[in-house]
């Protein structure tokens, strides 16, 4: 973690924990893109109920702009790449309603991926929202965008 000379509490401590994914965006390539994949992972491999998987959305999205704010603070940039739950919080929505089977979790990082670099409106809009707001709602946009791609998906292959 990069020094800013901004002294650290155990709330910081948490706060970046939380923004980093545990470490997860510190990769020095594609921090986006490793965070997503432990997103991808998570989802694939912990067995959520659909309610479970709702809550499970609400809590990353709350910790998420919770957390921004004062990692952006800590390390001294706004929406720096080591942020990372908001890719957690966008992946988690693309998957509420598809089967999280391995292909079909593929298929949704990749389009989410796709989604989160293009920024397809409103989500370049919505990164300029104040705060943790604007780190997280524009991913929240990339996997509102992606749940609707799987969602054709779904119908074409007739997932359940």
């Amino acid at each position: 973690m990069p020094a800013t000379g901004v002294s650290r509490g155990w709330s910081d401590r948490i706060a970046i924990l939380v923004a980093t994914v545990a470490g997860a965006g510190y990769a020095p390539v594609a921090p986006g893109t490793v965070g997503s994949v432990v997103a991808a992972l998570l989802l694939w491999l912990i067995p959520f109920s659909p309610s479970g998987l709702i809550v499970f959305l609400v809590v990353v999205t709350a910790a998420g702009i919770w957390a921004a704010p004062r990692a952006e603070r800590l390390l001294g940039a706004k929406d720096p790449g080591a942020i990372v739950i908001d890719e957690v919080a966008g992946l988690t929505l693309a998957l509420l309603a598809a089967p999280r089977t391995l292909p079909v979790v593929a298929v949704a990082f990749l389009v989410f991926r796709v989604f989160d670099v293009v920024k397809p409106f409103p989500a370049r809009a919505a990164e300029r929202l104040p705060g943790g707001m604007g780190v997280v709602m524009d991913d929240l946009v990339a996997g509102l965008y992606t749940l609707a791609v799987l969602l054709v998906l779904g119908a074409v292959a007739g997932w359940p």
